[in-house]
């Protein structure tokens, strides 16, 4: 199974609407791809100063599974409509679990 695993920090300008609108766009994906095997989006907590604002926690059963979610038009519109609009700095690993 690979793990993707990306954080993100907004720009200083960016709205509550538009951060919003990221998670609504974002949360379509899991009917739109079916190779999602779980999928977990969200601000942080708040807990720790330093964290990134938002994260995406997706689950697939294989790398090529992965490949099919990176490249999805859908996936890609939401990230060139929504997400790089507002984008300060992005993280991101994928993992075997």
């Amino acid at each position: 199974m690979i793990r993707h695993i990306v954080l993100f920090t907004w720009t200083e300008t960016a709205t509550a609407e538009q951060k919003a609108a990221v998670t609504a766009e974002l949360r379509k994906l899991p009917d739109l791809i079916p190779q999602l095997r779980s999928y977990t989006v969200g601000a942080d907590a708040g807990i720790n100063q330093g964290n990134h604002e938002y994260a995406v926690v997706a689950d697939f059963d294989d790398t090529d599974d992965y490949l099919v979610y990176r490249d999805h038009p859908d996936h890609q519109k939401v990230i060139a409509d929504y997400i790089r609009p507002i984008l300060a700095s992005r993280a991101a690993v994928q993992l075997s679990i």
